[in-house]
């Protein structure tokens, strides 16, 4: 699980960086070579990233909220006064400038692995709540780690319906991911962009935290013996791998400059089993071991034996018949979440391979994905 936690901070970081790189082409209408832009801002990650402890950073994520909350007001509200942006549009989704047409289902011409791409965004989008368990660990009160979480998750669910709604209502085929780039203005553009270098990077430095914190604890020195960040060679050993971790995250966003493909695809492969396969997995196992114990079985604590009568087979089918319901369900649960992230990853895969041929989409290149 831990391989899939870094995977996914790590394209995070990666996806945070193509973001900040399309805004700045956007703010300098193309005359700086994208990929350099994604650059600087990698290094602008790796220099802010040296901060070790998330303590120092609560009023920053306090503030990042906020910008958000401010970009979603004022985007809508330019929105409803402006036309979408026709250049971008064509660019990142390859949709030609004509009439906005809106729909309650899948759109005419999409495909099943486009649809699948779609829900892997809501997926994407929940994906940084797996945080608030790294968050509760430097609490000072863990135990108001539950009603933070249900906040946040209110806060943020309600954020997403009403500004989804209103957008697309008025923009339909040309909304494109991230909307703010997709307003025509380029007075409102350039400051929706400027707001949002400043959030996301709050955002890039908190997944970048986490992210080298678990590779360094449960890699670098649970199996490499690397000294702990409480000492100093500790210290001196994060002040490296810092620019390493960012410069990975670069290499992922100038190769693979397609935000809604790139988040599907680390929705479907990492964040999809945080959610729904890893738990009913992990609860159908739990039930087999806990319900096949039989009288006179468990640990003795005065010789440190746990005692089984049988083993095999036999006992997991006994431990599994005992909840049967239960376990069908999670077993059914499991599976179902399976097939949805081997479709998620097909789609993610095929969108990518059809953003490169169709699209303004190409690794390490000058030209922006979403127009100059």
């Amino acid at each position: 699980m831990n391989i899939f936690q870094t995977v996914q901070l790590l394209f995070a970081v990666g996806i945070i960086i193509i973001q900040n790189g399309q805004g700045l082409a956007q703010i300098t209408k193309g005359r700086v070579c994208f990929v350099i832009l994604c650059f600087v801002w990698a290094v602008a990650g790796a220099v802010i990233g040296q901060i070790r402890t998330l303590q120092r950073l609560s009023w920053l994520a306090n503030l990042a909220i906020w910008l958000n909350v401010l970009i979603l007001i004022i985007a809508t509200a330019v929105v409803f006064h402006s036309d979408p942006n026709y250049d971008a549009a064509l660019a990142n989704n390859g949709a030609p400038k004509g009439p906005t047409v809106t729909t309650a289902g899948p759109p005419d011409g999409v495909e099943f692995t486009g649809q699948v791409v779609g829900l892997m965004q809501a997926v994407y989008s929940y994906g940084g709540a797996m945080l608030f368990v790294e968050f509760m660990a430097e609490m000072r009160r863990p135990y108001d780690f539950w009603k933070g979480m249900v906040a946040a998750q209110t806060f943020i669910f309600c954020c997403y319906m009403v500004f989804g709604f209103l957008v697309y209502s008025e923009q339909g085929q040309f909304t494109i991911n991230p909307n703010y780039q997709g307003v025509s203005p380029y007075a409102w553009q350039t400051a929706l962009n400027s707001i949002a270098l400043v959030s996301t990077l709050i955002a890039a430095l908190l997944y970048g935290n986490i992210g080298i914190k678990v590779i360094y604890s449960n890699v670098l020195e649970d199996i490499f013996g690397f000294p702990s960040l409480a000492k100093k060679s500790g210290k001196l050993l994060w002040t490296a791998v810092v620019p390493i971790y960012w410069a990975l995250a670069f290499i992922v966003a100038a190769a693979i400059p397609s935000i809604s493909n790139l988040s599907g695809l680390i929705a479907a492969v990492c964040i999809l089993q945080f959610s729904y396969t890893f738990p009913p997995f992990l609860m159908l196992f739990h039930c087999a071991q806990r319900d096949a114990v039989q009288e006179g079985e468990g640990f003795e604590a005065s010789t440190g034996r746990t005692i089984r009568h049988d083993h095999g087979v036999s006992r997991w089918m006994r431990g599994l018949r005992k909840n049967a319901a239960l376990n069908a369900f999670n077993l059914f649960f499991f599976l179902g979440s399976l097939t949805t992230a081997i479709l998620g990853i097909y789609s993610a895969v095929k969108g990518l391979i059809d953003a490169y041929a169709k699209t303004a989409v190409t690794g390490f290149s000058c030209t922006n994905p979403v127009g100059a």
